[in-house]
């Protein structure tokens, strides 16, 4: 696997350690490797051939002033509330907080992501193993505009094979049908 170089790098790895090992001068050793004077000049002070960070020493917010930071740092700390409830909610004290500078103030601080919260997702289980023959059947409920509408889908036994239907009742009679595969629609994947 070779080195990673960004776009504007004029020297290799190599090159540079060949520069901090060289007694030549600056310019012979510029003219060798084709750079600039001043780039051989920069890696004889370095004691690393490795590149230095770009970017600020100290990285701070252009819009929000250090005491409105803290203040957005505590209250995300203290709610642990999602991204965008947080802005609707600093807004009226903070007007000019914008959704990227607020996101950005979070990644500075460490608490972009909200934690996982024991509970917070349901876990997921592997289905129930039935013998041959039989089928599990889940029927579940929701509202329509003409009244409770019922979803129904089965599984069978021996291979993934499954049908769902609605229905307007919630019978024995409605999943027997799903079965027989007079209703809904059916996939197999055996």
């Amino acid at each position: 696997m070779g080195q990673v170089r960004h776009g504007s790098a004029t020297t290799t790895h190599a090159a540079r350690a060949a520069i901090q090992r060289s007694e030549a001068s600056p310019s012979t050793l510029s003219r060798e490797l084709g750079i600039n004077p001043k780039t051989v000049a920069k890696w004889r002070k370095r004691t690393t051939v490795q590149d230095l960070k770009t970017g600020p020493k100290a990285p701070r917010s252009t819009t929000l002033t250090e005491a409105e930071e803290a203040a957005v740092v505590a209250f995300r700390r203290h709610t642990l509330l999602p991204l965008d409830d947080c802005l609707y909610a600093l807004q009226p004290s903070l007007p000019h907080l914008t959704r990227s500078a607020l996101h950005r103030c979070l990644q500075r601080h460490g608490i972009s992501r909200l934690p996982d919260i024991e509970g917070d997702k349901p876990k997921r289980q592997r289905c129930k193993r039935y013998p041959i023959g039989f089928f599990h059947v889940d029927i579940a409920e929701g509202q329509a505009a003409e009244g409770k509408a019922f979803l129904s889908s089965s599984k069978g036994s021996t291979c993934s094979s499954a049908s769902t239907a609605s229905a307007s009742s919630r019978s024995l009679n409605s999943s027997t049908r799903l079965i027989d595969g007079q209703r809904g629609s059916s996939w197999n994947t055996c």
